[in-house]
């Protein structure tokens, strides 16, 4: 790009007049993404985030191998040039195992994310604009997911779907919603008395309507923080299925998993359960610091 067509697009960027819808979705793009990179924990957090997902892609370019077959003719030896992170009891290369398992625990997020951010915004914004007993029904409906334990509660569902990663996606799923539906009815309490949105009903808008092209996309940026929040959450639990034997199955490289069959080298052979623990540890910081950085950008009442 020519110097003229970088001068260009600043001052399309920082234009004080947007001449087009689009202009000014770019310039607070613009803008939220210089907040964002302003602060260096959270860019930390987004590096993090981007080698997990860059990890999980390119797993097949940067492994040895699948981490499944074992050479037991190499088990447990320690951290060297040729096994980065050592190898386990089976003789399988933990680095290799690590890699892999990054694409599980992205598989397990975005999964969860997909189920509870369209569930917490159907429940939470049909329940704050439409309010009286379809707001009490809902509310204690959530109320009831709110007061078990999150690990606990996935136990149980597990126990009762079976073991396996997508049941252990399904119930982590639905013992994570309930925070979303009450951040999407606070927003939909608050927005529900708008001029807009009395505009829009005094235009003939239908309920669904306002709730699909109005209330909803204005209660998704709290939606979107609260999820990055919770991902390390999300990771953890997934973690404590695996680790109980109740999520991703042998010979399945998931790091909770990983971490409980390890666990019984701890003392002579640290690396065996120590690696996947410090890969847990990396990942939870990483989200923790984004859902951080993007409360700062996309939260109001914070910024305020």
């Amino acid at each position: 790009m020519t110097f003229p067509a970088l001068r260009g697009a600043r001052e399309y960027l920082l234009s004080g007049a947007p001449r087009s819808a689009l202009q000014a979705r770019c310039q607070r793009v613009w803008f939220s993404w210089r907040t964002f990179s302003a602060n260096p924990v959270a860019v930390a957090g987004l590096l993090i985030v981007l080698a997990l997902v860059s990890a999980a892609v390119i797993a097949p370019w940067i492994t040895g191998s699948d981490g499944l077959d074992p050479e037991l003719s190499r088990r447990l030896l320690p951290p060297s040039a040729a096994h980065w992170f050592g190898t386990d009891e089976l003789g399988r290369d933990i680095y290799d195992r690590i890699i892999w398992g990054a694409r599980i625990t992205l598989y397990i997020v975005t999964l969860v994310g997909a189920i509870v951010v369209p569930i917490g915004l159907l429940i939470g914004t049909i329940a704050g604009y439409v309010g009286g007993i379809v707001d009490t029904v809902l509310m204690r409906i959530t109320d009831i997911f709110l007061a078990f334990p999150r690990l606990i509660l996935a136990l149980a569902l597990v126990a009762a779907l079976g073991p396996g990663i997508e049941n252990a996606v399904i119930a982590i799923a639905l013992t994570t919603w309930s925070p979303y539906a009450r951040i999407a009815r606070a927003e939909a309490l608050t927005l529900r008395g708008s001029e807009f949105i009395l505009a829009a009903r005094a235009q003939g808008a239908s309920t669904g309507g306002i709730l699909l092209r109005h209330i909803t996309p204005l209660c998704v940026s709290s939606v979107i923080v609260r999820l990055t929040l919770d991902m390390a959450g999300i990771i953890l639990t997934a973690a404590g299925l695996g680790f109980l034997g109740l999520g991703a199955q042998p010979p399945t490289p998931e790091w909770g998993a990983m971490i409980s069959t390890g666990r019984q080298f701890l003392l002579d052979q640290w690396w065996v359960p120590t690696i996947p623990g410090i890969a847990i540890f990396i990942v939870s910081l990483g989200f923790n610091l984004l859902g951080d950085g993007l409360r700062d950008v996309m939260d109001p009442r914070h910024n305020a």
